[in-house]
């Protein structure tokens, strides 16, 4: 049992914290009731869905808070950030399961959603939420989030390097305050010069897919585990206050979704997505804090949801088209609740396959290529 005293002094791979694992089961199951929606789909869901996007702000702010930090704790330790290792990682973490399910869509066409597949370069080289109409190009367009991932962190650890050499690393809340401040403006600027009375058409395209406009949940994370890892007394702080944290951020979250009331709106664009991301990050400052419950709460269910999580994000709209046409054809509805668990149990059988058969395997050939190479560039630390 943790030393409900003290916050966790590290982020990183090594530490198994629970309360992410919630998250994480919560962003997978709030974005596949959102999409769920698309589809066949039971009357309830329209009420219980309609705040589902959000899932994917979740997500963003887990990792800008996992990812950066690592690299914070390399960095207080006195250590080079290797772009080598971090990309390493990065590849081995997100590609291979990412081109299978690219692959499947551009051989199988039955698995298509809906509208069509945007060119292949746009799949590989992640830009495929720059201009992105998916009324046209609906097949696979969820892989936008992953390619928001991608940019920022082909730039992050560059930009932890500059700070790093020149010894400026508190001068970076100077950027990242910056970096809010411009989504501000960029927000304001791409509503009034592209949406203007008729937001539906252009509003995804324009405001909600690109990268700049997406910063908040990102950055949101980065700032957590950069308090957690240079100001010790923050860190204290919120883990003395942990369940106030938690109450605060669901209650901003419950204000937001009222000021999100409408998704395409001005609100939403302007104070919906920094809201949304310091809700987020208020309730993930609480639950990676020992002192809260929810940090030592236990869940099969959790852990194993947020395993699978990935593996369900890429695949999951493919598996339920093709799930709802195999069995409406059996006679069973689309829009009923039988259809919808056995979309759940496909979803997860689909996910399992490529957590056991592309995900594992590539992490472990990962980990032994970065051993390797941690043997070439320090045999003597290996040595007996």
């Amino acid at each position: 049992m943790p030393d409900k005293s003290q916050p966790l002094e590290n982020i990183g791979d090594e530490h198994k914290l629970l309360g992410l694992d919630h998250l994480r089961a919560i962003a997978i199951s709030y974005v596949l009731l959102f999409h769920y929606q698309f589809f066949g789909h039971p009357a309830w869901v329209n009420k219980i869905s309609s705040f589902g996007w959000t899932g994917v702000d979740l997500f963003f702010v887990l990792s800008g808070f996992l990812i950066s930090g690592q690299l914070f704790a390399q960095i207080a330790k006195g250590k080079v950030i290797s772009l080598w290792e971090f990309f390493t990682k990065r590849f081995f973490r997100i590609i291979p399961p990412y081109l299978f399910v690219v692959l499947l869509y551009f051989t199988v066409p039955a698995a298509r959603e809906w509208g069509h597949l945007s060119p292949a370069w746009q799949y590989l080289t992640f830009t495929l939420n720059l201009n992105l109409d998916p009324r046209q190009y609906g097949t696979f367009s969820h892989a936008w989030s992953l390619c928001v991932e991608e940019q920022f962190y082909l730039i992050l650890p560059l930009v932890f390097l500059l700070f790093s050499h020149f010894k400026a690393g508190r001068k970076a809340a100077y950027l990242v305050a910056a970096l809010f401040i411009g989504g501000f403006a960029l927000r304001y600027w791409g509503w009034n010069h592209f949406i203007g009375l008729d937001p539906e058409p252009q509003w995804n395209r324009y405001i909600y897919y690109p990268t700049w406009n997406r910063l908040d949940p990102l950055l949101t994370g980065v700032s957590i585990a950069g308090l957690y890892a240079f100001y010790p007394n923050v860190k204290a702080m919120i883990n003395k206050y942990s369940h106030s944290f938690l109450l605060f951020g669901l209650i901003l979250l419950v204000a937001s979704g009222f000021i999100c009331k409408g998704y395409s709106t001005y609100n939403t664009t302007m104070w919906g997505f920094p809201l949304i991301a310091i809700s987020y990050g208020l309730i993930l400052a609480a639950v990676v804090s020992p002192s809260c419950f929810v940090y030592r709460f236990k869940s099969f269910i959790t852990s194993q949801l947020a395993a699978l999580s990935y593996s369900i994000y890429l695949s999951h709209k493919m598996v339920i088209h093709v799930t709802q046409n195999l069995f409406s054809n059996m006679g069973v509805g689309k829009d009923s609740n039988l259809m919808m668990v056995i979309c759940a149990v496909t979803i997860v059988m689909m996910a399992l396959a490529m957590r056991y058969i592309i995900e594992k395997p590539s992490l472990k050939l990962r980990n032994s290529i970065l051993q390797k190479w941690k043997r070439k560039i320090n045999p003597s630390f290996y040595q007996e």
